[in-house]
């Protein structure tokens, strides 16, 4: 067992390419030596291969590579890995990383490449097959995290984890139950929705449905949609009217036309990175965006009638939700000063409740200019993902700071327990 604090950076550096690989050496392939003809590295037929990998909600692009590569105190030897020679992304211009270091399923590894992880266990070097992350909650600190491969550390988390198993081959995905708002549900994943849990996305993505529930709770600046004010205004009374007769809400928005038959939700970019495979392809059609509004506002009224309001409050409040939809293009900004009256967050996975305070799901960002006010902004982003991997949450690095995480290979599940 070994451990890696603090920011892991690695494989792909920005000003220079950790190999040189002349056209012949690609071609043939060749063995690197030391001076002490100690073998460093050796290169196959395969190396030089062009790849693109995503990434957020763009594309990086390199090539094939492989060499030892060094992880903590031990040595990974003969990894396959990226070269990158463009950054098609954003996020990674802007930001002082080095690399991206996937410790996913290799059934999604793009080439079928090796993972680290997977060679890490195969060359012996790893005994208990999981690892561990924790991140610090305090962002000024010089210990940015730990990541801990072949156990844990212990001081890191109080109490025991509770351990939920993997729901889908090839991602660290689990089954989540209803997410509630203090103590009120939100309708959507009462049935169950499915939550991949993700260190490489900062926020907490999940259906624009449940999001917009959250904004309007915490007081966020959302977008107004007039689409979706009309919606209520033409159909809002037949909507009540058919649920509360007990008509099936899943075929409401086709029963009015504002839904086709098939009911395909085109996927939201932002989750091409999980679930590459199965979007690109495009096999998903575009429905109108009225009928994504529909669903939306059947959901919402499903809630109020669960809480027994009476229809005039219910359309009142449906129509304010109109009017705080998550904001398409970023984070939703929030008055710093009503942090400490909003309402608990919480995920129900499995019979346990995993609660986010406002001070660990809001977003704080100090000036350096004394006389500017700090920024405040939710966490929470809209993700809306087709069926069958819809509804879908991506739980990311907001989550992982409130509650240590194993991530059980062995076992194939993954374990939680509350961050110290």
């Amino acid at each position: 067992m070994f451990n890696i604090l603090g920011k892991l950076v690695l494989v792909h550096h920005r000003n220079t390419s950790m190999l040189c690989l002349t056209p012949e050496a690609l071609t043939f392939g060749f063995r690197l030596l030391d001076a002490s003809s100690q073998l460093l590295a050796i290169y196959i037929r395969n190396i030089g291969v062009p790849c693109e990998i995503p990434y957020d909600d763009g594309y990086i692009y390199g090539f094939f590579s492989q060499d030892n590569v060094k992880v903590g105190d031990i040595i990974v030897k003969d990894q396959e890995f990226s070269e990158i020679t463009r950054e098609g992304n954003f996020a990674l211009l802007a930001l002082p990383f080095d690399g991206i270091l996937g410790l996913g399923f290799q059934d999604i590894s793009v080439g079928k490449v090796t993972p680290v992880w997977y060679n890490m266990i195969e060359q012996g070097q790893i005994l208990d097959k999981v690892f561990s992350i924790w991140l610090n909650k305090d962002p000024m600190a010089e210990k940015g995290g730990e990541i801990v491969f072949g156990g844990m550390d212990k001081s890191h988390f109080k109490g025991d984890h509770s351990y939920f198993p993997i729901s889908q081959d090839g991602y660290w995905q689990i089954e989540v139950g209803d997410i509630l708002l203090g103590n009120n549900t939100t309708g959507l994943c009462e049935g169950g929705c499915a939550a991949i849990v993700d260190s490489g996305t900062s926020l907490i993505a999940g259906p624009t449905g449940v999001v917009t529930q959250i904004n309007h709770a915490i007081g966020t600046e959302g977008y107004v949609s007039f689409e979706c004010k009309d919606i209520v205004h033409n159909y809002g009374n037949l909507i009540w009217e058919n649920l509360i007769s007990g008509l099936n809400p899943e075929i409401l928005c086709v029963d009015i036309g504002l839904c086709s038959n098939n009911g395909i939700q085109r996927m939201n970019d932002v989750i091409e990175t999980v679930v590459y495979n199965e979007s690109r392809d495009g096999a998903a059609t575009l429905e109108s965006p009225f009928c994504s509004f529909c669903n939306n506002i059947v959901l919402w009224v499903q809630v109020q009638i669960k809480q027994s309001n009476v229809k005039e409050k219910v359309l009142k409040h449906v129509d304010e939700l109109c009017e705080r939809l998550p904001n398409p293009v970023g984070e939703s900004f929030i008055n710093c000063s009503s942090i400490s009256s909003m309402p608990h967050i919480t995920f129900t996975i499995g019979n346990k409740l995993f609660s986010l305070s406002p001070e660990q799901y809001v977003g704080r960002v100090e000036s350096d200019d004394e006389d500017r006010s700090p920024v405040c902004y939710s966490s929470f982003v809209a993700l809306d993902a087709p069926s069958p991997q819809g509804p879908l949450w991506v739980v990311g690095d907001i989550f992982l700071q409130a509650y240590h995480t194993v991530f059980d290979y062995a076992n194939l599940r993954i374990g939680f327990a509350e961050s110290t």
